[in-house]
């Protein structure tokens, strides 16, 4: 499957637009480089006085990198390799790592887990630069819109950004749920909006039969929470997931049309698919039909969990300590079928964009995240004493952690965004 980030090409049909072009590249190269050695942002390097350390006091030394990156590139297929300079913060270093993501403060014991980045085939896929990060979105803002995968990924971000500038919570909402921070010296605007369903949702039952909720879906509303904000953004990353496998009754026009083992007299099972396919389609033709929407919608891809010898709530576990190898594991089952169908309707959405003038872009993080069974949290989310509901968490990632390499992904995507913004604007 080609990819929206995987391939990037230039005409050569006209002179002028060859030197065009090649002035381009020069300044794009020059501002934001292919490549950013390990060793220049150690984890201890954290700041809250931005004036310390120059957004661009590294502009000389990236001249001398010179490292050409191949004109075509999935960067979502490859394998994770050894890194002995990562972790780039640690929970000493951020103060915003989730208690149960904080997994070296809770004890875990082994630490190669940390030592690891994405290696896309063929190419190079640069770390993730804090202060080119900046600069590139200076006046922009970015919200992520989904579940709590979603703010662990934020919470990531915040904990790489940390070591040029901490944000400052700006926040109209109460809810911790929906938190909007600002990186004042870059003007850029962080948020987070939780809807793990992406659809309008009424949770009907705080408890249920399986201790976890029994919620109302509307598959054909989105959610008003995000849909009536996500205008003023310039990026917004959608995800949704592991929700679906809760307990839930699905309606469409206000009529009830089945559920999810609700076990309602004469109405009608479904599986988690038909619910999955529904709220992503409802959710991405929102945007479509956002008129005042000019921004880039990304869907980020589903992050599988790994549980072994038994399901989240009968002894499941995730204790290996070491990445698969791409050829020792495959997307199999649900998964599979959720992420196929996440897909189908990204595809269905970018091609309703085009007409509409939308962007959509995929962030396939599923087969790297696949090959991670070693970066949860597992036990060590909480202390083995605590006076929590104990189980095994193998959904959420460990920060620091695999889900750091996130950033390395939407960097890279980013640059590729502005790169192509500058060919628009010269043809």
């Amino acid at each position: 499957m080609e990819l929206p980030f995987g391939k990037y090409s230039t005409s050569t049909q006209r002179t002028p637009r060859i030197f065009l072009l090649l002035v381009l590249a020069v300044v794009v190269l020059g501002i934001i480089p292919l490549y950013h050695p390990f060793n220049w942002y150690p984890a201890d390097l954290a700041t809250q006085h931005p004036s310390e350390i120059s957004p661009n006091y590294h502009a000389a030394e990236e001249q001398k990198i010179k490292i050409k990156e191949p004109e075509t590139c999935d960067i979502f297929t490859g394998e994770w390799v050894w890194n002995p300079d990562a972790p780039y913060y640690t929970n000493m270093t951020c103060y915003a790592i989730h208690e149960h993501q904080n997994c070296i403060k809770y004890g875990r014991p082994d630490t190669d887990y940390l030592k690891w980045r994405w290696k896309p085939n063929g190419c190079e896929l640069p770390i993730f630069d804090p202060f080119l990060f900046l600069d590139l979105v200076r006046n922009k803002s970015l919200a992520l819109v989904g579940d709590s995968v979603g703010r662990n990924q934020m919470q990531s971000l915040i904990c790489l950004l940390a070591r040029v500038e901490y944000p400052v919570d700006i926040s109209d909402n109460p809810d911790e749920a929906f938190k909007k921070y600002k990186y004042t010296t870059y003007n850029f605007t962080l948020a987070t909006y939780w809807s793990p369903f992406l659809v309008s949702t009424k949770e009907a039952d705080a408890d249920g039969p399986s201790h976890t909720g029994v919620y109302n879906l509307h598959l054909d509303k989105a959610d008003e929470k995000w849909t009536t904000e996500i205008e003023r953004y310039d990026y917004v990353i959608l995800n949704a997931g592991h929700w679906f496998a809760r307990i839930s009754v699905y309606f469409e026009n206000n009529q009830r049309v089945g559920c999810r083992y609700c076990g309602i007299p004469d109405v009608s099972e479904l599986p988690i698919t038909y619910a999955y396919q529904k709220a992503f389609r409802t959710a991405l033709k929102a945007i479509n039909n956002l008129e005042n929407f000019k921004g880039v919608a990304i869907l980020r891809t589903f992050a599988p969990s790994h549980f072994e010898g038994g399901e989240w709530n009968k002894g499941g576990n995730c204790a290996r300590t070491r990445p698969y190898r791409s050829n020792e594991t495959a997307l199999e089952g649900q998964s599979l079928e959720q992420y196929r169908i996440q897909v189908e309707e990204f595809k269905a959405a970018e091609e309703e964009g085009k007409v509409k003038g939308k962007k959509f872009r995929l962030m396939d993080t599923t087969q790297a995240m696949l090959l991670r069974p070693d970066g949860h949290p597992s036990k060590y989310g909480h202390w083995p004493n605590a006076n929590v509901v104990l189980y095994n968490d193998c959904v959420h990632w460990c920060l620091p952690g695999p889900i750091d390499s996130w950033a390395d992904i939407l960097f890279h995507m980013f640059k590729m965004e502005s790169t192509k913004s500058l060919e628009e604007k010269l043809e």
